[in-house]
C-alpha cells in the first residue's frame, strides 16, 4: 500500500501526471464559497468538502507512445441556494454526488479529420498541457447535480410581468388581462357607433 499525499487547502488544486508518477493523490479538500463561479442562478452555502483520490493511468497505444490519463475519484456533499424559476427567490438545495471520470491530454487525440469513437471513448473529458484543475470538474458535476428547474413550492404563482411583484407575497394593482395588441385599431370605434332606436 502506498502513502499518499493530503491535500488541504481553499486554492486551486492542479493536478498533472508527474504529481501521480509515485504514488496517488488523495484529495481532501474543502472548497469555500466563492471559489467556484458556478452561474448567476447558482450560490454556494457553506464549504463544498471533496474526498477522493487521483490516480495516473498510462496507456501504451504502441512502440515507444504512452498517454498519461488521469483518473479521478471523488464525492461531494453541500448546500447550495438556487433561484426559483418563477419569482426568483433564493431556494434551498442539498446535494451529495460523487463521480469516477478519466481524463486525457487534450494532445493525445487531435488527430485532424474525422475518426470513429468507442463508447467508452464518449466518457472520456480532456485535460490542458498545465494539467487538470479540480474545481473545473467539481463545478461540472456540481452543475449536472443540480435540478433543470427550480421551483420553490409547486403552485408558486411568480412574478407580474407588468410591475415586477412577487406573487406569492403580495397582488398588485396591475390589469389582469392584458390587452392584445391586435385590436388597437378598433380602440376610438364604440364612441362613433351611433345607436337606432
Amino acid at each position: 500500500m502506498t502513502c499518499a499525499r493530503v491535500l488541504l487547502t481553499l486554492i486551486p488544486v492542479l493536478i498533472t501526471p508527474l504529481d501521480l508518477e509515485k504514488e496517488p493523490l488523495v484529495i481532501q479538500e474543502a472548497i469555500a464559497p466563492g471559489v467556484i463561479d458556478y452561474a448567476v442562478d447558482i450560490r454556494q452555502v457553506g464549504s463544498l468538502p471533496i474526498a477522493g483520490r487521483a490516480d495516473l493511468l498510462v496507456e501504451h497505444r504502441g512502440h515507444n507512445e504512452d498517454v498519461n490519463d488521469i483518473r479521478l475519484r471523488a464525492a461531494y456533499k453541500g448546500q447550495f441556494e438556487v433561484l426559483c424559476a418563477r419569482c426568483v427567490e433564493p431556494v434551498p438545495v442539498p446535494i451529495d454526488g460523487d463521480f469516477d471520470l478519466i481524463f486525457r491530454p487534450q494532445a493525445a487525440d487531435a488527430e485532424s479529420g474525422e475518426r470513429a469513437i468507442t463508447v467508452d471513448e464518449t466518457e472520456i473529458g480532456y485535460y490542458e498541457e498545465s494539467g487538470l484543475l479540480l474545481e473545473d470538474v467539481v463545478r461540472e458535476q456540481v452543475l449536472l447535480s443540480l435540478p433543470g428547474r427550480t421551483l420553490c413550492s409547486p403552485d408558486c404563482k411568480g412574478l407580474c410581468p407588468s410591475c415586477g411583484q412577487n406573487l406569492n407575497s403580495a397582488s398588485c394593482n396591475c390589469d389582469k388581462a392584458p390587452a392584445d395588441p391586435r385590436w388597437n385599431a378598433l380602440a376610438g370605434l364604440a364612441s362613433t357607433i351611433k345607436v337606432k332606436q
